[in-house]
């Protein structure tokens, strides 16, 4: 799951590299991100076309075009914490959607495939460093935290468009538009686990603020171990899964998102069930 870690210690001043107070952010793309986009366009310009059709190339749209969501969403909290008053995002890297600046091998890639292979979940699963002491005011270190799930919204939005559009009635081929709507349907579910507020992700990131310190330090000791008793829950207990599927699946509904296109995605994607 994306998270926002904060990390308690005194502003720095600007140094090298770094934008002074007032500036814009040093955005750039990096050129770890270029690969991404590329892998996305010729997968999913080879899927449309029909000039091969293949799980693993759907497998390979789906994954790049999750991984460029994952950065967008991670983006959203640098820019915001940014605008916030913390400027280390910049010297991190956070400013130029570079996946590895976002990513940790186990947390941010291992966990969330495992998770996305067992079930239709997609986890947000970089995480960006936040100097919470820089942030102005807690309704700043609120939007911080809210800025990743806008991030995400925004790029559901963008892959909704096509679908309200009815292209996916009309032109293409059938499996391209399937790994789109799963496509699409993985920022849903990324938005509504990012949105619960448990300690460690972002909806519980917007509420910590207000709370009382003491209880913000607990929640804080707690953040480390929360997920993995959610997903272990998640993964152990039917009626938890159920439960969290009929939510995302009502949160979809709205976008206009085929549950059977889903489902077909999903089957595509898992390209080693042959």
């Amino acid at each position: 799951m994306a998270v926002v870690k904060f990390e308690r210690k005194p502003a720095p001043p600007p140094g090298r590299g770094a934008s002074a107070p007032g500036g814009l952010p040093g955005f750039r793309i990096s050129p770890n991100f270029l690969p991404l986009l590329a892998l996305a366009l010729v997968a999913g310009l080879m899927l449309f076309t029909g000039v091969i059709g293949s799980k693993p190339l759907v497998f390979a749209f789906v994954l790049a075009g999750w991984m460029i969501s994952l950065c967008i969403h991670e983006f959203g909290h640098a820019v915001a914490a940014w605008y916030g008053g913390d400027r280390s995002v910049e010297a991190r890297g956070y400013l130029t959607l570079d996946p590895l600046a976002y990513t940790h091998w186990q947390t941010s890639i291992l966990f969330p495939m495992l998770i996305l292979a067992l079930g239709y979940l997609g986890l947000p699963g970089g995480a960006v460093f936040i100097n919470m002491a820089a942030l102005r005011s807690k309704g700043w270190q609120s939007f911080v935290s809210a800025a990743g799930p806008l991030g995400s919204l925004a790029c559901l939005l963008a892959l909704c468009v096509p679908i309200w559009l009815g292209l996916d009635e009309n032109y293409g081929q059938p499996d391209f538009w399937a790994a789109w709507h799963l496509l699409a349907y993985l920022q849903v579910s990324a938005l509504v686990l990012n949105l619960l507020p448990i300690p460690g992700f972002d909806g519980f990131g917007i509420i910590r603020p207000w709370l009382p310190d003491d209880m913000q330090r607990q929640a804080n000791a707690f953040a480390s171990i929360a997920s993995l008793i959610f997903f272990g829950l998640l993964l152990a207990v039917p009626s938890v899964g159920e439960a969290l599927g009929n939510m995302i699946y009502q949160a979809s509904v709205p976008f206009g998102i085929g549950i059977r296109e889903v489902v077909s995605g999903f089957q595509l994607f898992r390209f080693w069930t042959w």
